[in-house]
């Protein structure tokens, strides 16, 4: 069993200090296509060695890259993308001051693209995790699992996740500068994807989209439990898992479906968390050595039965979630371990406006288990069938009336 937490700071700090975009570089650029993470490493879950948090991008000698190339005419986010790189840190990113404002807009949910999500598999393909429903990949026939392997003729394979999602979008041209204009709604895009033996090229149009990231179904049937999934934490997620809570028929078990959520805002995952539980901690954190912590609010639902799904794609904030509850005994957690990314970064501005988006700190759960590296081990770990098996799993818990 784990040991007590070792890093919970005061009360003082319960709400709003952690900064609006920690553990958002999962998400990211992601939105431009629906969702990434970045720099994803090629298996579908790192061993801790690869994914301790030891290797972190030192942020003066980043910012003094920036400043050298500036002065000598070249490009400062190229500069310190190359100190990024070198640093062995996964997780930082650089992004020009066009890409981050665009991640700003999809963490708003808000954004133009394709409508896919991608992943970096082994080997450095690329591949699709999900496809939004209506968007113009979906019409296109393109369908989770698939590889995309080339965008307008040029290959994708072993590319930085931002270049691929910034070439989809049409703010870069492929070969590290922008197209002004390219990346409006209406303008084309030519995929080139693989599945199985199959290999295709199709033209799609590029949409102004809006995510959808939280649902709700009932899989078991009507006087079966109610399935909340949350895809990603944008701005508002936590809201409507929280209004999809409080609409549950009385009695009803809950699913919390976090399997393939890339992460997004800690702030949203934190007032999902309070859907679920009257106070109390959530996580801790630390920035700079800095140790702080963040508290879910009260008056949440702490008698419906509830089990948490997760996979290898459960990642960053919704992995601080599912242990959360995990570790608070509110929830039962089923399906696979999950990815392992629990590492905080957080932005600052370069002299020529780009933005390094730099590691900080790392997360731990409320009993002091750590994230990154290790991700969240279910209690009862089921590969295939995870749904059915929630199901059975929540009727052995009684109802929450």
């Amino acid at each position: 069993m784990p040991g007590p937490c070792l890093f919970v700071s005061s009360r003082r700090v319960r709400r709003g200090a952690v900064p609006a975009l920690t553990l958002a570089a999962v998400l990211a650029t992601g939105a431009a296509v629906g969702s990434w993470h970045s720099g994803r490493t090629p298996h579908p879950r790192p061993a801790p060695s690869a994914a301790s948090g030891s290797r972190t991008a030192d942020r003066a000698a980043v910012e003094k890259a920036a400043a050298e190339a500036m002065a000598a005419g070249k490009s400062g986010a190229q500069a310190a993308a190359e100190v990024v790189s070198r640093s062995g840190d996964r997780w930082s990113t650089i992004y020009t001051a066009g890409e981050f404002e665009d991640f700003q807009r999809q963490l708003d949910g808000d954004y133009v693209g394709v409508g896919l999500w991608l992943r970096q598999v082994r080997g450095g393909r690329m591949e699709v995790s999900r496809v939004q429903s209506g968007g113009p990949a979906a019409r296109a026939g393109t369908a989770r699992g698939d590889e995309l392997t080339a965008i307008d003729g040029r290959p994708v394979r072993g590319r930085p996740v931002t270049e691929v999602v910034a070439m989809l979008r049409g703010d870069r041209d492929g070969r590290g500068g922008a197209e002004a204009g390219r990346g409006r709604a209406g303008t084309p895009v030519k995929l080139a994807l693989r599945r199985g033996a199959r290999k295709w090229s199709t033209t799609v149009h590029r949409a102004r989209l809006r995510s959808q990231d939280v649902t709700t179904d009932r899989p078991a049937g009507a006087s079966g439990p109610v399935r909340i999934r949350a895809e990603a934490f944008t701005k508002g997620s936590g809201a409507a898992i929280r209004d999809a809570v409080r609409a549950a028929p009385t009695g009803a078990g809950l699913l919390l479906d976090l399997r393939g959520n890339t992460g997004g805002l800690v702030d949203e995952a934190t007032t999902a968390a309070s859907a679920f539980l009257n106070g109390g901690l959530v996580a801790t954190y630390d920035v700079h050595g800095r140790q702080r912590a963040l508290y879910a609010g009260g008056g949440g639902n702490t008698r419906a039965p509830l089990v948490v799904l997760v996979d290898g794609g459960t990642m960053s904030a919704a992995e601080l979630l599912a242990g959360a509850l995990q570790d608070r005994g509110r929830a039962v957690v089923v399906g696979s371990p999950t990815f392992g990314k629990g590492s905080v970064q957080m932005p600052s501005t370069l002299p020529d406006g780009s933005v390094a988006e730099l590691t900080v700190g790392h997360y731990r759960t409320p009993a002091g288990r750590a994230v990154d590296g290790h991700g969240i081990t279910p209690d009862l770990t089921v590969e295939d069938g995870a749904t059915a098996r929630a199901v059975t799993v929540l009727s052995g818990l009684g109802t929450g009336a």
